[in-house]
């Protein structure tokens, strides 16, 4: 019986946002490419985007031989294990996807092998096409042989009247209420990031186009020069663990400290969390802090979820040194002059030897870069803690150290960064608290 094999991959840029689809069918025996396809789908999911492309793979090698066994290869683990039955699917938009993924063949025909992005580069090229003319304008589909879409590509890469160098500037696109930015970022979005960052809009745009304190260059000032959209942006949603019994209390709680168990009530945020991200289908991968609370918050959204926990210690919350336990107010009468000094210093170190804000900056950069590198192209839930996220955030929207105390960060509280492959970063979501109430 002949045998081939579908790689299919899927994308959106903003997730939900402008999304595509690519997939190919391969002879297993000669390593042929023997059809392409691809398509435009609107705003959707990554995960829908991913699905779309596997039944749309799977139809492609039907065509060409309905009795052929089928091993499908994707490096969507969500996909591949819901589609093994070894996850349970319990996104209710995710099922009637599977279903017509399964109806293309008969049960026991297809196979299905999980893969790492560098080996899907074909479908992944693929749904980039597609995404890069729905950003033109275009509803756009394609399926044959790769002959027939390599004409098809040349075609379309042919100058146009009018395209000049507004090439990759948005268009209106049947199907879109809202227009893209280059960067990914609704307009709303980007007036919100700079009015966020402090300071006169001369400061930070010469802040922004300096290198900050531990070396690492700051995005390009808010209103520059955009790099053209690179593709799909890798998403970390940042989820502050849910409330311990020093939390009401507002005690400096941080990785030096007793460590504290979420309590009930912040068993029950992490449970209302869960619930509100399984609805939305975006997360693919979880990360947490090694501190129990994160642990703790992290494990309950992954079992709603059906996805793993992996560990990175770079999120872990500032070592608070001889503060931890105390209120604000304690610290303030027993050490007032460190006190002043750390708020008014990144690199002053809180009382008895612990983290300056510097030091954490450095530490989170470093867990943000690798995890930037694993992750590619993914939506991934980092389970941290207050000083992190408000350090990632303010390096997105290359702010300065002073913009960590102008944000509010409640427990089980969601925000979102989106970051680019030319470098640029775009701060989606702050303290968003609405899946509690």
């Amino acid at each position: 019986m002949r045998e081939l094999i579908v790689e299919a991959d899927g994308g959106s840029r903003g997730n939900p946002g402008p999304a595509g689809y690519g997939a190919v069918v391969i002879d297993a025996v000669t390593g042929e490419t023997l059809a392409e396809t691809a398509e435009y789908i609107g705003v959707a999911t990554n995960n829908v985007a991913e699905y779309r492309g596997l039944v749309a793979g799977l139809r492609a090698a039907r065509a060409l031989d309905p009795t052929a066994t089928i091993h499908v290869r994707m490096d969507s683990k969500l996909v591949v294990e819901q589609m093994s039955g070894r996850w349970q699917i319990k996104h209710p938009g995710m099922r009637p996807l599977a279903a017509e993924a399964r109806s293309v063949f008969p049960a026991g025909q297809v196979t299905y092998e999980w893969i790492p992005r560098a080996q899907n580069k074909h479908a992944d090229r693929l749904a980039n096409e597609a995404m890069d003319a729905g950003k033109r304008g275009e509803q756009w589909s394609a399926s044959g042989s790769t002959a027939e879409l390599d004409a098809r590509r040349a075609a379309s890469a042919a100058p146009r009247k009018g395209r000049g160098e507004l090439r990759d500037q948005p268009r209106p696109t049947r199907g879109l209420t809202a227009a893209v930015s280059s960067r990914g970022a609704h307009s709303d979005d980007v007036r919100a990031a700079r009015n966020v960052a402090t300071g006169a809009t001369a400061a930070a745009e010469a802040g922004a186009r300096a290198t900050t304190a531990t070396g690492m260059a700051a995005v390009p000032p808010p209103g520059g020069t955009a790099s053209p959209d690179l593709g799909t942006p890798t998403t970390f949603v940042l989820l502050r663990h849910g409330e311990t019994p020093l939390t009401p209390q507002k005690r400096f709680s941080g990785s030096g400290g007793s460590n504290p168990a979420l309590s009930d009530v912040g068993r029950h945020q992490a449970e209302r969390v869960a619930e509100s991200l399984a609805a939305r289908g975006t997360v693919q991968d979880i990360i947490s802090s090694p501190l129990a609370r994160c642990r703790e918050t992290a494990e309950i959204v992954a079992a709603r979820l059906g996805l793993d926990v992996r560990i990175e210690d770079g999120l872990r919350e500032t070592d608070f040194g001889a503060w931890e336990g105390l209120t604000f107010g304690e610290v303030r009468e027993r050490y007032p002059d460190d006190m002043s000094a750390w708020l008014s210093a990144p690199d002053a170190e809180p009382t008895g030897g612990g983290e300056s804000f510097a030091a954490v900056e450095r530490r989170v950069s470093a867990a943000r870069d690798k995890l930037l590198a694993s992750y590619a192209g993914r939506t991934a839930l980092l389970v941290s803690h207050v000083t992190p996220i408000k350090t990632l955030v303010r390096l997105a929207l290359g702010a300065p150290p002073e913009a960590l105390f102008r944000m509010e960060l409640s427990a089980a509280s969601l925000s979102a960064v989106a970051y680019y492959a030319d470098g640029n970063a775009s701060v989606r979501l702050l303290n968003d608290t609405g899946a509690l109430r």
